[in-house]
């Protein structure tokens, strides 16, 4: 087994470490200032100005399609390119991205959502989850029901990450009750301007996610995405687009964390010693770097499967449940060697505690996770001794 990256994943690797280092770290401090004050950390139109000079060398689409004028990385470019990312708090994203379920539009589609959302004209959401549904997708109560043309829509999402900011959502409503989930839910490609509404849901982190509202959404029979009763299908697909890139970003923040730990340790000094030189210190250390060694392969394993064709569902629920119980677990570890100063406001410690615990929760809890993965072992559907045979 050769371990080594290749040459071109080192140059992405090292532009993307770059431009972190250089664009996105020394806006920190003013990130947190302006959070502190109630303030989006990045405003719109710094985020478009960084994602332009992005493109300029050009980073644009990172798993778009080429044919799109995306870069097409493969999964565990995406990975590298990920960690890279969250060695800092300051939220970006690469621009020329469109959710995996928008290709399945229609050429009309395309042209009126697709295209705009990659050029970065258009700014969508993903709806499905509702206050009555969300790890089990399969109880949304959300209805569309025919009028002639038309579809009627009602009902209520939640927690829908850029709902507040998107001018077009993919909703997921019931439209035959007696299938559900089984050929009765339909995705629908709804306009703003059609009739829904967001309301901002306040939470612990920075992370702003939305409640939409439907009341009487009509939308015409050319805005169902896909076909209609295969809209799970295609919730399912953008659900399991890659769920080993949450814990990527993750490697990144552990990262910068226990060096900012191990930086610390070595300069704090109590009772005429380093700090770094109690073994109380050490093991919370050393336990960090063990788990951040071992959630690195663990994501690297599950973005090879993808690459390589191989069903990941199962590598990606590990990489998903044991990233978001580690990192949370070396960030709390930080904060407890930081003392005082990792609780408050002043350094991104706490932060990064706030944004990290969302790992656990969302895009499948930890719950789920466990489920899927012990579901997969006792019904034989892989085995224990892994890629090993």
């Amino acid at each position: 087994m050769d371990f080594t990256l290749s040459t071109e994943e080192r140059e992405v690797r090292d532009w993307v470490r770059t431009f972190v280092q250089r664009e996105l770290m020394p806006m920190e401090q003013e990130v947190l200032r302006r959070e502190r004050a109630g303030q989006p950390g990045v405003t719109a139109d710094e985020l478009r100005e960084l994602q332009l000079k992005a493109k300029q060398s050009g980073f644009w689409g990172i798993q778009t399609p080429e044919e799109y004028g995306g870069m097409g990385l493969s999964a565990v470019m995406t990975a590298l390119l990920e960690a890279e990312l969250g060695r800092t708090f300051v939220p970006f994203r690469f621009g020329g991205a469109a959710d995996n379920i928008l290709f399945h539009a229609n050429d009309e589609q395309k042209e009126r959502y697709l295209l705009p959302t990659i050029a970065g004209d258009r700014k969508s959401c993903f709806a499905i989850t509702e206050p009555g549904a969300g790890s089990d997708a399969k109880a949304i109560r959300t209805s569309a029901r025919k009028d002639g043309a038309d579809w009627i829509i009602n009902g209520e999402k939640t927690f829908i990450t850029g709902g507040n900011e998107a001018d077009f959502v993919m909703v997921f409503a019931v439209t035959d009750p007696e299938k559900g989930a089984n050929g009765g839910v339909t995705c629908f490609l709804v306009d703003r301007e059609m009739g829904w509404k967001s309301e901002y849901i306040d939470t612990m982190g920075e992370w702003g996610p939305a409640s939409l509202i439907f009341q009487d959404v009509r939308v015409p029979e050319t805005q169902i995405l896909g076909e209609v009763g295969k809209g799970f299908e295609l919730a399912m697909q953008w659900i399991g687009r890659g769920r080993y890139i949450l814990p990527a970003h993750a490697i990144g923040s552990c990262e910068r964390l226990l060096q900012m730990a191990i930086d610390h340790a070595n300069t704090r000094h109590t009772f005429g010693a380093p700090i770094a030189e109690r073994q109380a210190i050490q093991w919370m250390i050393a336990d960090s770097g063990v788990e951040l060694e071992a959630l690195r392969w663990l994501v690297l394993h599950a973005a090879w499967q993808v690459d390589q064709g191989i069903d990941s569902r199962h590598a990606q629920s590990i990489a998903k449940l044991y990233g978001g119980q580690k990192a949370n677990e070396i960030v709390d570890r930080v904060l407890q060697i930081h003392g005082g100063m990792g609780y408050t406001r002043e350094l991104p410690v706490e932060r990064w505690y706030r944004e990290l615990r969302l790992l656990r929760i969302y895009e499948g809890t930890d719950e789920i996770q466990r489920r899927t993965i012990a579901r997969n072992l006792l019904k034989g559907h892989v085995k224990v001794s892994g890629i090993l045979g």
